[in-house]
C-alpha cells in the first residue's frame, strides 16, 4: 500500500509540474507596450502617409502610454522601409505603415524583392481608404467624363495622362479608367506629383489622377477642372464632385489604402491590442475630422479583413498590370 501511496503522490507531484508554464510571449504581450514603438513610414517626410501616420502615432502613444516614434525610411518605392520592418523582431515594437502601392504593387511588378509581402508580415488593421480625383486641363474642351471619354474616342492617341512613374497608383487608376472605356490614351510617367500636376496645370498633359489634397487647392482656384473622385460615395473634402459610378462608369474601383502590419510571428495577443488601439483612434470624431480634411475616408478594420482586402486587391491590380503590360521601371 505504501508502494502504491508513494506511486500516486509520485504520479500527482509529476502531473502538477507537468503543466505548462506561462508562455513567454503570453508575457510579454501581457505587459505589452513597456517601450516606445517604432513606426516606419516608407516615403520621406512631408507627405500625405507621413501625416497620417503622425496623427495615429499620437494618438496610439496616448492609449498605449508609451512614445509612438514614427521612422521615415523613404527610397526605392517603399522597398526599403517594408524591409527593414520583415527583418524586425516581431514584438509589436516595429511597426510598418502599409500602403497599397507598398504591399500589392510593388510585388506584382518586381520579379525580385528582399520580402514577401504576404510570408513576412501579419496585417493588424486598416487605417483609411484615400480616394483619387480625375482632373483635366481648363482648356479641354469637356466638363463630365461622359465627355472625356466621347472626346478620347473621337481623338485616339491624342490625349495624355500624367502619373507618377511606372505601376504608381495613379498609373493603375488612369490604365483601368482606360481598359473600362475603351479610350487610347497616352502616358506621360514624371518623378514626381508636383511636376506632374504643373504639366497638367500648364497644357503639356491633359489629364491625372491624384489623391485630393494637392488638387483641392487647384481645383478651387481654377487652375484645373474636377470630373470625378474615385471613392465609392462623395467625398466630404470635394462633395460637388460625383464618383465614377455617378458619372457613368459602373463598378470602377481605384481607391488605395493606409494600414499596419506587423512582422509575421507577432504574438496574436499583441496584435489585437494594438487593433484595440487603432479603432479606438479612428472612432474619434476630431481624428475622422483630421482625415477627411486630408481627402481620406477613415476606416478600421479586423486583421482578417485587412489580408483579405490585401489578396482581393492583388487579384483585382493583378489584372490590369497584366492588361496593361505594367513593369518597374
Amino acid at each position: 500500500m505504501k508502494r502504491v501511496a508513494a506511486f500516486m503522490l509520485a504520479c500527482a507531484a509529476s502531473a502538477v509540474f507537468a503543466q505548462p508554464a506561462p508562455r513567454a510571449a503570453d508575457a510579454a504581450a501581457a505587459a505589452y507596450p513597456s517601450r516606445p514603438i517604432r513606426f516606419v513610414v516608407t516615403y520621406p517626410p512631408g507627405g500625405g502617409t507621413d501625416y497620417v501616420a503622425r496623427e495615429v502615432g499620437t494618438e496610439l502613444a496616448r492609449l498605449l502610454k508609451q512614445p509612438v516614434i514614427v521612422d521615415n525610411r523613404g527610397g526605392a518605392g517603399g522597398v526599403i522601409g517594408t524591409e527593414f520592418v520583415a527583418k524586425s523582431a516581431p514584438d509589436g515594437y516595429t511597426l510598418l505603415f502599409g500602403t497599397t502601392a507598398g504591399m500589392v504593387i510593388n510585388p506584382l511588378l518586381r520579379k525580385t524583392l528582399p520580402y514577401d509581402a504576404t510570408a513576412d508580415f501579419e496585417p493588424v488593421s486598416l487605417l483609411a481608404m484615400a480616394p483619387q480625383m480625375l482632373v483635366v486641363n481648363t482648356d479641354l474642351p469637356v466638363r463630365t467624363v461622359g465627355e472625356l471619354v466621347d472626346y478620347a474616342r473621337r481623338n485616339p492617341h491624342k490625349l495624355n495622362y500624367a502619373s507618377v512613374g511606372p505601376g504608381a497608383p495613379n498609373h493603375i487608376a488612369t490604365e483601368t479608367f482606360k481598359m473600362m472605356t475603351g479610350t487610347d490614351i497616352i502616358h506621360v510617367p514624371y518623378k514626381g506629383a508636383g511636376p506632374a500636376m504643373t504639366d497638367v496645370i500648364a497644357g503639356q498633359v491633359q489629364m491625372t489622377f491624384n489623391p485630393l489634397p494637392p488638387l483641392l487647392s487647384q481645383v478651387k482656384a481654377g487652375k484645373l477642372r474636377a470630373l470625378a473622385v474615385t471613392s465609392k460615395a462623395r467625398s466630404p473634402a470635394a462633395p460637388d464632385v460625383p464618383t465614377m459610378e455617378e458619372a457613368g462608369i459602373k463598378d470602377y474601383e481605384a481607391n488605395f489604402w493606409y494600414s499596419v502590419f506587423v512582422p509575421a510571428r507577432t504574438p496574436k495577443p499583441i496584435i489585437d491590442k494594438l487593433n484595440e488601439a487603432i479603432r479606438t483612434t479612428l472612432a474619434n470624431p476630431a481624428m475622422q475630422k483630421k482625415f477627411v480634411e486630408q481627402g481620406l475616408d477613415p476606416q478600421s478594420s479586423t486583421p482578417k479583413e485587412l489580408g483579405d482586402l490585401m489578396a482581393k486587391d492583388s487579384k483585382r491590380l493583378g489584372e490590369v498590370v497584366r492588361k496593361a503590360a505594367i513593369t518597374a521601371e
